[in-house]
């Protein structure tokens, strides 16, 4: 297929536009409650998901049209569109365990994905009032965190990884998920500090200097993390494989897994720590 070309700095304020406008959808329902089913993979599903994904469908489809979109609760219904280097990721409610729980701990995930690298993204949080953004990477990259305040974005503060602090490392993890393999793994570092949290917030948290590492032991898919991992790689850090790979997308025909399913992975702030891992495996 033909391939087109999107500059991400200049599509990001149009998926921050986005992002909101799903995340009013997700409020609506949120506060007036509704019933959950499950999907084939046994994964909870509600109206709010179908009504995010929905509107941000459509406005993809206005401000790129020529870019296919990868989404979520679209794959699960059979429709994966084809692609090729370049095309959107969309998880239009990462972390429906926590929407059901009503803990706040639940996103809206937007990224744009070139040649396997997540080039951009953004991920909301409408309960929290709180939406992370990123864009390339090294010295062109930029990220930042704004509050969200009756559905407007405030000021932006820029967000960058920390150094790897030397007398003991944050760990950040699942709330939703097993944690053994998550400990047993983590064993390899000296760790003063493991928080859980929901969603792909935990990559967003790494990015700005509050947690140093999320390993991931555990089934995701490429619209979970590629929002979160574009911030995280815009604020300095890399997501890798557990053999030190970087985390690619695009992983459609996989003949050991489903299309799109993710490896285990570890979120890295400072990459010094890839060399660590590996040196203590």
């Amino acid at each position: 297929m033909s391939q087109v070309r999107v500059d991400a700095a200049a599509i990001l304020p149009q998926l921050l536009d986005l992002s909101l406008q799903a995340g009013r959808e997700i409020l609506d329902v949120y506060a007036k409650g509704c019933s959950v089913s499950h999907k084939a993979d046994s994964s909870p599903v509600t109206i709010a998901d179908q009504r995010a994904e929905a509107v941000i469908l459509a406005g993809l489809a206005k401000i790129a049209p020529d870019v296919p979109v990868v989404a979520e609760e679209e794959c699960a219904a059979g429709r994966m569109p084809p692609h090729g280097a370049l095309f959107f990721l969309v998880d239009p409610l990462d972390g429906t365990k926590e929407f059901l729980s009503r803990n706040g701990e639940f996103t809206v995930n937007i990224a744009l994905v070139d040649a396997g690298v997540p080039v951009a993204g953004v991920v909301y949080a409408p309960v929290i009032g709180v939406i992370y953004a990123g864009y390339g990477h090294g010295d062109e990259a930029v990220a930042f965190k704004a509050k969200v305040e009756g559905g407007v974005i405030g000021p932006q503060s820029p967000i960058a990884v920390r150094s790897a602090p030397a007398e003991g490392l944050a760990a950040i993890g699942s709330r939703s998920h097993g944690a053994k393999e998550t400990g047993d793994w983590l064993e390899r570092f000296r760790v003063d500090t493991f928080v859980s949290a929901g969603s792909s917030l935990k990559f967003c948290l790494v990015a700005e200097g509050k947690a140093d590492i999320y390993p991931r032991l555990g089934r995701t898919m490429e619209w979970d993390t590629a929002a979160g991992d574009a911030v995280l790689r815009a604020a300095g850090g890399l997501v890798t494989t557990l053999d030190g790979r970087p985390l690619v997308y695009g992983k459609r025909e996989q003949s050991a897994d489903s299309p799109y399913a993710n490896p285990h992975f570890v979120a890295y702030g400072d990459r010094h720590l890839i060399a660590a891992a590996g040196e203590a495996a």
